[in-house]
């Protein structure tokens, strides 16, 4: 029905087209074709006026030779007629000279009548060709009226699950809310109960140490009764007695025990493992990398961090496989020491505490995990962010975390309850956290390093840079700042003017992730971090400049850098599968 209405009204267009000319033309031709005809009267009056005068000659000529005597008047005759015959050439040469201009018109009439006619010929392709082109849009409009129609259904679709989304997660958030003060309940009346237990396990201690204080005097009293020989060489040794119960306990009386007691040390939160790796301190010197010691498939998939412990003994790497994986370093090579597992998704950062007991792993998961690294075992999950967990530090105390996440929060977290203790929200996305004793410094998605005050959870300062920072690291005396950004500069921020000290850059170095990790090494005189083509940079603190560059041994970006703390080895992690052990052997 369309199509008919549509070829009506474009023959309909034509007609109506054909008359606006036909009616322009008529009026053009008009006047010119009514000379003409004009013309044309005037040339068969002459015709039968030549032919009136030419029997009237020859009647005058029979009259003139049947009387002779009227010789006068034909005299008059013949003059009359020469006028008349020159007056009537006259206007036979105005009309031949009036026809030729006609004919000259009309050949140039006819001219412009068939550039007219050329010119609607193409007018008329021009206008099919248009309606073709206006039919073709017309059923491109009509496919574009369904898509959007089909666009408009599933924008409804989206927003009426947007809806139910937003419904589901006000319920689970109040949930949450809810079961976040039942676990402080029972926080605090489980701290209660061992409270009063801790009591009673007290005054039970002061009795059993009275009872022994009591039979000691007694002991005592009947001893000095009966005085023995004492030898001189003899050596005189107390032993303690259920050290369990009384510890800290000594009698006034009691002597000095000459063997030498040993205490073996505790981490803060809850007991180390029976052989914690003693940390080996600031090195005596580093060495900066030129040979890929070994190179190895660490993981199945990206590999995202890298650390080694503070003894350098072991190397830890975590990926998208969601385990972090620990190395025993050995003769140059990375021999596979055992997997920690229980993570949900892809592991973001790693870290030891001070002793190299513990290991700190964030994940995007939206939790963080600590595990043992002489069992392996899952010591403590702590869930609460609502986005990816990009970076989770110790604070030196070992008893509490730091963790930023994609949710644009902070959390400070307390290891001997389990909570955690504050929330601050920080504006944007943290992609790294470095602490000191009492400052936290975070890098964010906005191009800002926001220094935090723990104690008073406030902003002290900000600094703003020219790239999304991907990283920080702090020398050992926690005295700079080392800083990564997405404009491709690596920096050092001294923290006792929090200004830029230094900046490093290089040709080909480019920032390849938004959590590309740069390390200092152990001294504090290198720069190393790993650019988008696979090369390993190293920069000398002292000349500002690149002292080095590896770039024959990965096959994608670099993620991750770590420098041994001994300062003996640098391991580099790329997007890959990838790890590679570096030194100068």
């Amino acid at each position: 029905m369309a199509e008919r209405r549509g070829e009506c009204s474009w023959k309909r267009h034509i007609s109506e087209q054909l008359k606006v000319r036909d009616r322009v033309q008529r009026q053009a031709f008009e006047e010119i074709v009514l000379q003409y005809n004009r013309l044309l009267e005037k040339s068969d009056l002459q015709t039968v006026l030549s032919e009136r005068y030419q029997t009237d000659k020859y009647d005058v000529q029979r009259g003139h030779e049947a009387s002779s005597g009227t010789d006068g008047r034909s005299d008059v005759l013949q003059q009359e007629m020469s006028q008349m015959r020159i007056k009537h050439q006259e206007e036979l040469t105005e009309l031949h000279k009036k026809r030729g201009e006609l004919a000259q018109n009309v050949i140039e009439l006819n001219n412009q009548i068939q550039q007219k006619d050329k010119e609607i010929q193409s007018n008329e392709a021009k206008m099919v060709e248009y309606q073709q082109q206006i039919t073709t849009l017309e059923g491109d409009c009509r496919e574009l009226r369904s898509c959007l129609q089909d666009l408009e259904r599933a924008n409804q679709t989206l927003k009426d699950e947007y809806d139910a989304l937003q419904i589901t997660f006000s319920a689970l958030e109040e949930k949450l809310r809810k079961t976040t003060d039942d676990n402080q309940e029972l926080v605090s009346r489980w701290m209660a109960e061992k409270a009063q237990e801790a009591n009673k396990l007290n005054a039970e201690n002061e009795k059993d140490t009275r009872r022994r204080q009591a039979k000691l005097q007694k002991e005592l009293a009947d001893a000095a009764k009966e005085p023995l020989p004492i030898e001189p060489d003899d050596d005189i040794e107390v032993l303690a007695e259920d050290v369990g119960k009384g510890a800290g306990e000594t009698s006034p009386k009691r002597p000095l025990s000459r063997t030498p007691s040993r205490r073996r040390p505790t981490n803060s939160f809850s007991s180390s493992p029976e052989h914690p790796e003693a940390p080996s301190g600031v090195c005596a010197e580093v060495r900066v990398p030129s040979t890929a010691l070994h190179v190895f498939e660490a993981h199945d998939g990206e590999v995202n961090a890298v650390r080694f412990s503070p003894g350098s003994r072991l190397l830890a790497t975590g990926g998208m496989d969601r385990k972090v994986k620990l190395w025993e370093v050995v003769a140059g090579r990375c021999e596979p020491k055992g997997a920690l597992t229980g993570s949900n998704a892809g592991i973001t950062s790693i870290e030891f505490d001070s002793a190299g007991s513990y290991l700190l792993a964030a994940s995007n998961d939206f939790a963080s995990r600590i595990w043992t690294v002489e069992d392996y075992r899952l010591r403590h999950t702590l869930t609460g962010h609502s986005g990816k967990v990009l970076s989770a530090r110790f604070l030196l105390d070992n008893a509490r975390i730091v963790s930023g996440s994609y949710d644009r929060t902070l959390k400070l977290w307390d290891l001997r309850s389990k909570v955690c203790m504050k929330t601050v929200f920080a504006g944007s996305s943290c992609n790294d956290i470095v602490c000191t004793e009492q400052c936290v410094m975070s890098g964010h998605f906005d191009k800002k390093v926001r220094f935090w005050d723990i104690r008073a959870e406030s902003i002290v300062q900000e600094l703003e840079l020219f790239g999304r920072v991907t990283s920080l690291d702090l020398n050992h005396d926690r005295t700079e700042l080392l800083t990564c950004s997405r404009d491709d500069l690596v920096k050092i921020i001294d923290l006792r003017t929090n200004a830029v000290r230094q900046t490093f850059s290089a040709p080909g170095f480019k920032c390849g992730a938004d959590w590309t990790r740069v390390t200092f090494s152990p001294d504090g005189s290198y720069v190393a971090g790993g650019s988008a083509d696979g090369a390993l940079y190293i920069w000398s603190v002292v000349t500002g400049k690149v002292d080095r560059t590896l770039d024959r041994n990965h096959n994608s970006a670099i993620n991750s850098v770590s420098w041994s703390p001994s300062g003996a080895f640098v391991a580099s992690v790329e997007k890959g599968s990838r790890a590679i052990l570096w030194s100068d052997m």
